[in-house]
């Protein structure tokens, strides 16, 4: 697989999260910290499947641990801070990356059984293939949250 999408989205998104003075959501939604905690899930659970693939197994993709705030704080918690959790959303989202650069196609071709949630609503339930799983991070997932960020930026004096 070509990844070079996808570490472009991450290097953007990582910018976005490096920015100061990231607030707290006005809608009571995730803080910038629960984001990264977030990508963090997500990025692992998707490289275990890939890995799951290569390996012969039959792995499942199921993003709800990944919303559930009590594993977000429990993430979080395990971090010294914005920068550390920054630092293993880089490490982690490369991880990925090299995992998927080494997926031959008849590997992204497995269909991966796959459930999505999305604010309490189910976006996606059956098979999809395991290329497609990793390419919609790049489509979608890794700019919503990048958006999201950039939403969280604390208005300063002067700002439009």
């Amino acid at each position: 697989m070509d990844t070079t999408a996808l570490r472009s989205a991450y290097d953007t998104l990582l910018d976005a999260a490096a920015v100061p003075d990231l607030g707290d959501a006005d809608d009571g939604g995730w803080s910038a910290d629960q984001v990264l905690a977030h990508l963090l899930g997500v990025d692992a659970s998707i490289a275990a499947v890939a890995l799951g693939v290569v390996a012969g197994s039959r792995p499942v993709f199921d993003n709800r641990i990944s919303l559930d705030t009590w594993n977000l704080d429990r993430i979080i918690a395990e971090h010294s801070g914005r920068t550390a959790l920054i630092d293993h959303v880089r490490d982690q989202a490369a991880v990925l990356c090299d995992i998927a650069d080494q997926l031959n196609e008849k590997a992204a071709s497995v269909l991966v059984p796959t459930l999505l949630m999305s604010n309490d609503a189910l976006v996606l339930d059956q098979p999809i293939p395991l290329a497609s799983l990793i390419d919609g991070l790049a489509e979608d997932h890794v700019p919503v949250h990048t958006r999201q960020l950039l939403d969280l930026r604390v208005a300063v004096s002067g700002d439009a």
